[in-house]
């Protein structure tokens, strides 16, 4: 294949909220390219990017696309992630290696949750970015009043490059106003557009629109600022330098019409993409960080000739072929056979077989160069996020920073012989997505899987499926209930003797309880005087009390927050031993735990919820009615931050009802805060249900 230097690489990263048309305007850039001889369909499940079965069936992007063309000359690679909010994880993924990102948005719809989302992302990892208000043959189309949205609630710096001639069901032609010219496109013919002179009718739209792009270019620029008070407005030169270089610098977000299933207004856009998108050459240099030193950065070039380095964004399984990792090399050059470290772990890896892809074509390369992207398979200790590169250069680039996960479901082997290969199973789809989390919790006895959405959990459950060949239930995962005590017992006796012909056991012990304040865990007091219990079996008493705490009192939950002290007891020549006094610890432990005015505390979890101004409302009542507590409330661009505590029990599920009650649009955060007493009436229906399931255990 032919080698492309950096100048002549376009990384592209494909965003946008479901439904926006991103596969079908891959689709479109593929085909006119001539990669493809006809356009796929999402709705008849044959795109390049859609081709895994659950994608197909969902007719969703639900996994990452790696798609290439060539393009005057050009090499542009383009990262396709999924739009639904449940694999959010994957559009972190697709910015973190790429240096530009096409926002698709809807021309009747215009700007959803995904939009809000996708451009803090693009803020975060300071892309450039052109908006692309796709599907203007739509029936209401609306471009204006979506450029308004743009530039109301996403950016001030947006800037029309096109506006459509004809917007609605005929849609054909745009007006670019940087040529001053009308673009016809035919769509017969690939997407190939004839210029011409702008129509009278849109000559002042076009007039004004290009007026605010010379005056919003000249802020951009002393030296262009200057040029323009002096003259009035800025030449062809200044205008062509000025613009690549204000989308590089993210000064300027252009603005374009299209309609990607009828290829309308598709390869002016990749026209453009050729002449001023930034090259991975003229990016500011990556960061990274020294080996062991994690505060330590390291600015690597992307430069052939220096010593190489490359990193992992995304692994995908191949039924073929096995893993694949997606890498994009930041610095030197990478071929078949090289020996590199991987920085995380230490270990060597060789590298294997390169391709570049176009969904699951692949095609065999020999060489990758800095700042291109490709795919390495059979990676033995290396996965997604690692970096490896060569001994004289330890660096660790940059992790993606996947977002934390926001809904928690319990899983059950439907065979229990399974168990091991349930294991196995998620641990390699965790290193192929790792937005999704795996918990063995031997507390409550189950595997606990965490993810961003029920979909999701979902998708990871079906995969387990289909390519380990196991199946789970997915239930309510328990909750990690805490006892302990509001009272004192001050004298807690127990003795244990057992006579059974020959020697016996024996042990006594007085035990006082006392609460401890909240988060202090557990303390044991020996306070024996005079040796009524010899030393040797006091070890052994405060492992009874342990163990006793471990299983719980009133409803088999872990006993927390308590002192014991061991005051007094006794003890016989003969018959005493260690399992003796272990037993008496435990039981005196239980006695006197009932008799310290036992509760139950639960798991309180910080809950931020981002919600347009008209769901406030709604949200804090549901909160409220889930036993949560607001604890305030701030605004957050045309959006409210509302801050709240809930108990854990209460959030199962709470991304559904969240995105229903929002019509998509909300969002939010939690993470574990405290434990606090249950009340009353919920903790009498949790010990009840425990003592239950403990009667039909036996």
């Amino acid at each position: 294949m032919k080698e492309y230097l950096p100048s002549n690489l376009r990384n592209i990263a494909l965003i946008g909220h479901g439904g926006s048309g991103k596969t079908t305007f891959g689709e479109a850039v593929l085909f006119a390219a001539g990669v493809t001889g006809r356009m796929g369909s999402v709705a008849e499940g044959n795109t390049v990017s859609d081709y895994n079965r659950d994608e197909i069936e969902r007719k969703i992007s639900i996994s990452t696309s790696l798609l290439h063309v060539e393009w005057r000359e050009l090499k542009l690679n383009i990262i396709d992630p999924p739009g639904y909010p449940d694999f959010m994880g994957e559009v972190e993924a697709a910015l973190r290696v790429s240096d530009i990102a096409l926002v698709l948005l809807k021309a009747v719809e215009g700007i959803e949750v995904g939009t809000e989302i996708d451009w803090g992302y693009v803020k975060e990892y300071k892309s450039s970015a052109f908006f692309v208000v796709n599907k203007i043959d739509a029936e209401h189309s609306r471009f204006e009043k979506i450029l308004q949205q743009i530039r109301d609630r996403l950016t001030h710096d947006a800037v029309v490059v096109q506006f459509p001639a004809n917007e609605g069901v005929g849609f054909d032609s745009v007006v670019d106003v940087l040529k001053m010219k009308l673009l016809k496109f035919d769509r017969s013919a690939k997407g190939k557009y004839n210029e011409s002179e702008i129509p009278p009718a849109l000559k002042a739209a076009a007039d004004k629109y290009h007026e605010e792009l010379i005056e919003q270019l000249s802020e951009t620029d002393e030296n262009l600022l200057n040029a323009f008070l002096e003259n009035g407005t800025l030449t062809d030169e200044q205008i062509l330098s000025g613009l690549k270089k204000a989308i590089a610098d993210r000064k300027i977000f252009p603005v374009f019409p299209a309609a990607g299933q009828q290829l309308v207004g598709v390869t002016s856009l990749l026209d453009f993409t050729a002449d001023f998108a930034p090259s991975p050459d003229v990016m500011p240099k990556a960061t990274g960080y020294k080996v062991n030193n994690s505060h330590e950065e390291v600015k690597v070039a992307c430069d052939p000739g220096a010593d190489t380095a490359l990193f992992i964004f995304k692994t995908i399984s191949e039924r073929n072929i096995g893993e694949l990792s997606l890498f994009r090399v930041y610095s030197g050059i990478v071929m078949p056979g090289m020996d590199l470290v991987n920085q995380a772990n230490g270990k060597a890896e060789r590298l294997g077989t390169l391709y570049i892809l176009n969904g699951k074509d692949r095609k065999e390369i020999s060489k990758v160069i800095a700042g291109d992207i490709a795919a390495v398979v059979k990676l033995k200790d290396t996965h997604t996020n690692n970096t490896l590169s060569g001994k004289n250069l330890p660096v660790v680039m940059k992790k993606i920073d996947f977002p934390q996960p926001i809904m928690r479901v319990a899983i059950v082997s439907k065979n229990r012989h399974d168990e091991d290969k349930v294991a196995s199973g998620l641990h390699a789809l965790h290193e192929e997505d790792p937005t999704f989390l795996v918990e063995v919790d031997p507390e409550l006895s189950q595997t606990v899987l965490s993810g961003q959405g029920e979909m999701h959990l979902q998708v990871v459950v079906r995969r387990l499926k289909e390519r380990y060949g196991v199946e789970v239930d997915m239930v309510e995962p328990d909750i990690p209930y805490r006892e302990t005590i509001r009272g004192v017992a001050a004298d807690s006796e127990y003795k244990h003797k057992k006579q059974s012909g020959g020697r016996g056991q024996y042990g006594h012990v007085h035990l006082k309880l006392e609460p401890l304040p909240r988060g202090t865990g557990f303390e044991f007091v020996d306070a024996v005087v005079g040796g009524v219990v010899p030393g040797r079996f006091i070890p052994a008493v405060e492992k009874g009390v342990v163990d006793a705490m471990e299983r719980g009192v009133i409803a088999g939950y872990k006993v927390v927050d308590v002192r014991v002290t061991l005051f007094d007891g006794s003890s016989h020549p003969v018959d005493s031993d260690e399992i003796s006094f272990k037993i008496a610890g435990a039981m005196s432990l239980r006695k006197g735990f009932k008799e310290a005015k036992p509760i139950l505390l639960e798991p309180i979890y910080e809950l931020e919820v981002l919600v347009p101004d008209e769901h406030m409302g709604d949200i804090m009542g549901d909160i409220s009615g889930r036993r949560g507590k607001i604890m305030g409330m701030d605004a957050e661009g045309t959006s409210q931050k509302i801050r709240a505590q809930v108990p854990l029990k209460e959030l199962y599920k709470y991304a559904n009802v969240l995105r229903s009650m929002t019509q998509g649009r909300g969002v939010f955060r939690q993470k574990f805060s405290h434990y606090e007493e249950v009340p009353k009436e919920v903790a009498e229906k949790i010990i009840a249900e425990s003592q239950k399931e403990k009667i039909e255990q036996e």
